[in-house]
């Protein structure tokens, strides 16, 4: 199916991308999901060859060029494992915060180190009593002269452990009222002092992607790390999770696309009473079925990409897209597991790795339920 708001060029970038991803990704992802990290060599190699953080300006480190290309990159990870979600976070959802509400100077500091995969960056809203109520953070900065004074944690943090970068949503202003205009935006580093890690999350799925716990203790942040201004934070991430959201989408919608692709492959090559199974009515109705909803889903993302990329505001679609594209992905992982027979609980098989990865789609970026209570909010009701 032909994107609507990609060109030849595009085509060109993701051959390019896909050969470096069979040479330097695809033979080793089960080596990193057994060793649960990806190797900052990989991120290294990616800015290298210009697939981190494309839409940057060149005088950045970028190359430019229009968001699409960010597309295709996510679309390209996804195939390869759904635990390479770290690198579209840097690119599509953190760095865009800087380049929207940054300062000049820290835009020099930090763009071209992140676009080269010298810095790993991070997004800190969710704690471990507040997940989609972010105007409720108890995570605080309180500015003493040069610098503001952290005190917190953070939980379920994407790149927690490899992160040098952590965006980090606090409360400038406990006392604001309403609570959501008293939240702010400041850029930790690595080496600040003050800050720790805790664990290393054992997860269900996305086993080579580091999630992890952090700790602010009376860390000591200089007050030129604030991002945009003080008590815009929670307008700021509202500004940003549309992005956010339809990334989610995009890879769900990805990841439903590759479990047929494998499915459909399998029920061709096994047999069962001296015939391939996908020549039984029931094994073809369930692909049909499927393919149905795959073709569906992938023609209202495509629209609502062109839509995004076009800068309209799509805030309900992105709400239907991320809700509902998830939701059509799970459903399918259980039905190609199922269609894989004994073989799909089996690790060895694509389809159970494929399965435990896709459950928490439906869960971050926003849970499913936050989704429906957007779009019924803007449909008047």
């Amino acid at each position: 199916m032909k994107h609507p708001y990609l060109n030849e060029e595009h085509e060109i970038f993701r051959k390019s991308l896909r050969r470096f991803l069979e040479k330097e990704a695809y033979p080793f992802y089960d080596q990193w999901e057994e060793e649960r990290i990806i190797p900052r060599s990989f991120w290294r190699k990616m800015g290298e060859q210009g697939f981190l953080c494309p839409d940057l300006e060149e005088n950045y480190g970028g190359s430019g060029v229009d968001w699409g290309f960010s597309v295709v990159i996510n679309e390209e990870l996804e195939r390869v494992g759904s635990g390479l979600v770290g690198l579209g976070l840097h690119s599509d959802i953190v760095i865009p915060y800087i380049t929207a509400f940054g300062t000049e100077e820290q835009k020099e500091r930090w763009l071209p180190r992140c676009a080269s995969g010298e810095l790993i960056s991070a997004i800190a809203m969710t704690e471990p009593g507040t997940g989609s109520d972010l105007a409720n953070i108890k995570t605080t900065a309180r500015l003493e002269g040069d610098h503001y004074i952290v005190n917190g944690q953070k939980t379920f943090i994407t790149n927690g452990i490899q992160s040098d970068l952590i965006l980090v949503a606090c409360k400038t202003d406990p006392q604001a009222v309403p609570k959501h205009k008293g939240v702010s935006l400041l850029m930790i580093e690595r080496d600040s002092p003050g800050f720790s890690r805790g664990r290393k999350l054992n997860k269900v799925g996305l086993h080579c992607q580091d999630t992890a716990e952090l700790i602010f203790e009376d860390c000591r942040v200089p007050k030129e790390n604030l991002i945009g201004e003080e008590g815009k934070g929670f307008l700021y991430m509202m500004d940003k999770l549309q992005q956010e959201r339809l990334l989610v989408a995009i890879a769900a919608q990805t990841a439903a696309e590759t479990m047929l692709k494998v499915t459909i492959d399998y029920a061709k090559s096994r047999e069962a009473f001296g015939k391939s199974i996908s020549q039984f009515q029931n094994t073809q109705f369930k692909i049909a079925e499927m393919a149905t909803d795959i073709e569906m889903g992938r023609a209202f993302l495509d629209q609502l990409i062109a839509e995004h990329v076009d800068g309209q505001n799509v805030v309900t679609k992105v709400s239907m897209a991320k809700y509902k594209l998830t939701e059509t992905a799970k459903k399918i992982a259980g039905e190609c597991m199922q269609l894989h027979g004994g073989y799909g609980y089996m690790e060895e098989y694509e389809i159970a790795r494929r399965f435990r990865d896709i459950q928490v789609s439906s869960i971050y970026a926003g849970t499913n339920e936050i989704m429906k209570t957007i779009i019924a909010k803007n449909l008047g009701l």
